[in-house]
């Protein structure tokens, strides 16, 4: 077992940077790996220095978006003990993409607290899903159903705003559902800071994780606070889809297809799942940008609709083994 999770780790990230490198050197400019790294170094090489400005900030904005929105799946996932929570399908996501809008059209300066002011409407759409699918418990099933109604709802508030015209409403508009064209070093910056604070605060928390996964008495016999966990780390998993929404976009499935996959690989334990989870979703992303840019250059496909064809089946493969899980 212990091989097999070394393995994994050791094979997914060759694979992310292996697809990094490819996504480096391929494209409107390509080179080698070679000019790349000798561009790098000597600085004298003008294509690898469009390279450095353009396409690296891109890649690294996909890897860090990647990462936060798988991280912020298994949280949920864990808290709500479902295997269907994700931050795009239950609609925070979308909370955090419409509150960003509100906000900025009514305060155009403050457009550059968006992930700050994003983690609001998360936060928001979070308390909504709780709020209306606790009935004795969390079903699966009517986790999904009211999620996907705070969504449907959220989204189209968001889509409303797109009649206003005023230059604020349409920057945010695409921040919020475009794909990673034209980011930069500034954007970087933002998904380092508050994307590393709420991976941080995630593997801190991965110990609690596990214990939720027991019945609240027993987690509570453990030592465990039950619900101040479960509102610290929904907490974090809202940060990190927030953030991940301000900067990269609207985009689902993430967080319920990497856990998924990354159990089968290495378990059920957060304390290797989560950093695991991570790296699945940086290769996830960065795959999945990489095919959107090259597959019909110069056009570009978002990888928000990428994720949404591999993901749309995805979930009705969940919706199925839940059924059979729980008897339907």
């Amino acid at each position: 077992m212990k091989n097999k999770k070394g393995w994994s780790l050791w094979g997914v990230l060759a694979l992310l940077a292996g697809v990094a490198i490819y996504s480096a050197c391929t494209g409107s400019i390509k080179v080698s790996g070679l000019e790349l790294l000798k561009g790098l170094i000597d600085g004298e090489n003008k294509q690898v220095e469009v390279i450095r400005d353009l396409r690296f900030p891109r890649i690294i904005v996909s890897m860090l978006v990647g990462a936060a929105l798988a991280v912020s799946g298994v949280l949920l996932q864990a808290v709500m003990r479902s295997s269907l929570a994700d931050a795009g399908v239950i609609g925070i996501s979308s909370g955090a993409g419409f509150v960003s809008i509100l906000i900025v059209s009514l305060f155009p300066n403050w457009f550059f607290w968006m992930p700050l002011i994003s983690c609001i409407g998360g936060g928001l759409a979070c308390l909504l899903v709780f709020s209306f699918a606790w009935k004795s418990g969390l079903h699966p099933i009517r986790i999904l159903l009211v999620g996907i109604a705070v969504n449907a709802t959220f989204s189209g508030l968001g889509q409303s705003f797109n009649y206003r015209g005023s230059y604020a409403v349409t920057s945010i508009n695409q921040a919020v559902t475009s794909i990673f064209t034209m980011k930069n070093w500034g954007d970087v910056r933002i998904m380092l800071i508050y994307g590393s604070i709420g991976l941080l605060l995630a593997l801190l928390v991965s110990p609690w994780c596990n214990l939720l996964a027991l019945q609240d008495k027993s987690a509570k016999n453990a030592g465990l606070h039950v619900h101040r966990a479960r509102f610290i780390i929904s907490g974090i998993a809202v940060l990190l889809a927030a953030v991940a929404t301000a900067v990269g976009g609207l985009i689902v499935f993430v967080g319920l297809l990497v856990p998924h996959i990354a159990r089968l690989l290495v378990g059920s334990d957060h304390r290797i799942l989560i950093p695991f989870s991570a790296l699945g979703g940086a290769l996830l992303i960065l795959t999945a940008d990489t095919i959107g840019r090259t597959v019909l250059a110069p056009a570009e496909i978002p990888a928000s609709i990428i994720m949404a064809v591999i993901g749309g089946p995805f979930l009705i493969f969940m919706l199925r083994r839940s059924d059979r899980i729980h008897g339907h």
